[in-house]
């Protein structure tokens, strides 16, 4: 049980730590906490959550497959440039037009379960990093080729995912209630976040690093704790 646990533990602490820097998935859920709810934010995180979990699954069988899909991860660069665009000026008018905190992309129609789920399918993002780790875990024999291995690393992975999700959206709920009067504020805050995001995407198509380049020597950027840990 001892390996399954660390295994679990592991995933949990490795998803957890990267989801709190911030990008286009945890910013939007802490948006849409504070203008659509905590409910529609929570079945946003659930909905990217699936599909995060989908693509470790994947990159654990078909790592090979993953590395030769350059076209692919190309179109999801552009796709998500232009998404993170649009939530960009979205925020920007939300934050001139006071009367209006709703992100018209963030609060449009489509259930939040799927816009989560969309959104996190078309980010390319976590194919390389969860490519990294778990060539890693494998290298380290931390992580086995067997289904029991596989199950306990993606509920762990799962688990800190959501635990990350709620740190933004509980965060922004907080925030929100301190500059009640002034909600624009974030609107403006959460607008450069997204704009500071799409200029780092184009500057990562411009490097033009496919993602067998961004998981060549991952163990390089591991802090010291996370090392000793899958040790």
């Amino acid at each position: 049980m001892r390996p399954l646990l660390k295994i679990f533990f592991t995933g949990m602490l490795v998803s957890f730590l990267g989801s709190l820097p911030l990008g286009t998935l945890n910013i939007a859920a802490m948006q849409i906490s504070v203008s659509d709810g905590i409910e529609a934010a929570m079945w946003f995180s659930f909905g990217s959550l699936l599909v995060e979990i989908g693509y470790v699954r994947l990159s654990l069988v078909a790592m090979d497959w993953i590395r030769k899909q350059e076209k692919i991860f190309r179109i999801l660069e552009w796709v998500t440039l232009l998404i993170v665009v649009a939530l960009a000026i979205s925020s920007f008018y939300a934050a001139m037009h006071p009367g209006d905190q709703k992100n018209v992309v963030l609060s449009s129609a489509l259930p939040k379960f799927l816009l989560g789920a969309v959104m996190c399918a078309v980010n390319p993002v976590q194919i390389p990093f969860w490519f990294g780790w778990s060539t890693i875990l494998f290298t380290k024999k931390v992580l086995l080729p067997r289904n029991d291995h596989y199950n306990s690393y993606i509920i762990g992975i799962g688990l800190g995912t959501f635990i990350g999700n709620c740190v933004f959206i509980f965060g922004g709920l907080l925030i929100a209630n301190k500059i009640s009067n002034n909600q624009h504020i974030l609107s403006w805050i959460i607008g450069g976040i997204f704009t500071i995001t799409a200029l780092l995407q184009i500057w990562k198509m411009i490097k033009k690093k496919d993602p067998a380049h961004l998981t060549g020597k991952p163990e390089e950027s591991i802090p010291a704790f996370e090392k000793e840990l899958i040790d």
